[in-house]
């Protein structure tokens, strides 16, 4: 075994125990390994190498998790800028990343950048993944959640009304995504009739 594919397994290995411990609830110990790993994927494999994308996501995904959304941004939008690039707009990957960097938007409180590139996601998803794919499905259910975040809920209600529907008939009506779904439609509702109690 060479002494580079030696390295690149060693990278492997590294960020795989990076995003392992990111499910601790303590997820400064991710935070720390992931920057460590993604210095050493970038020096060793390069900046566009797909396993020091991975290392990148991992670590703005931990950062995103601890609540530390300005740390996550700059690293969810180096990977979509690169993801762009190497794939196109509307590779599965880029589709992803996008998602990602809208949910660190909204956390942010930055809901109409969030919407704006959710909006772009869901309609991309429609071409490229079709109607049943369950991350269509999610891309749909973030934007009524961030359409929800910034009062729109008129916008919010019917994509949760048909995501609802969907995830029934693709997923279950006991998974956990259905289940979500449904919670969330029933908050929103709930939360407009202590609005206007009249309704």
């Amino acid at each position: 075994m060479s002494a580079s594919v030696r390295r690149q397994r060693e990278l492997r290995a590294r960020i795989t125990a990076a995003r392992e411990l990111a499910s601790d609830p303590d997820l400064s110990r991710a935070i720390a390994v992931g920057r460590e790993v993604l210095v050493d994927c970038e020096r060793v494999l390069g900046v566009d190498h797909p396993d020091t994308l991975v290392a990148r996501n991992n670590l703005a995904s931990a950062c995103h998790s601890a609540g530390q959304p300005a740390e996550a941004i700059p690293l969810f939008q180096q990977n979509l800028a690169h993801y762009e690039r190497l794939r196109g707009a509307d590779d599965p990957r880029t589709l992803g990343s996008r998602n990602n960097l809208a949910g660190a938007y909204q956390s942010a409180g930055r809901v109409a950048e969030a919407i704006s590139l959710l909006e772009l996601t869901l309609d991309s998803c429609g071409r490229v993944l079709g109607a049943d794919d369950p991350r269509l499905l999610g891309s749909r259910s973030n934007l009524a959640l961030a359409y929800q975040s910034a009062g729109r809920v008129a916008e919010a209600v019917p994509l949760f009304e048909r995501t609802l529907a969907d995830r029934e008939r693709v997923l279950g009506a006991d998974h956990r995504d259905t289940v979500a779904t449904r919670s969330n439609l029933a908050e929103l509702g709930a939360a407009q009739k202590a609005d206007d109690p009249e309704a």
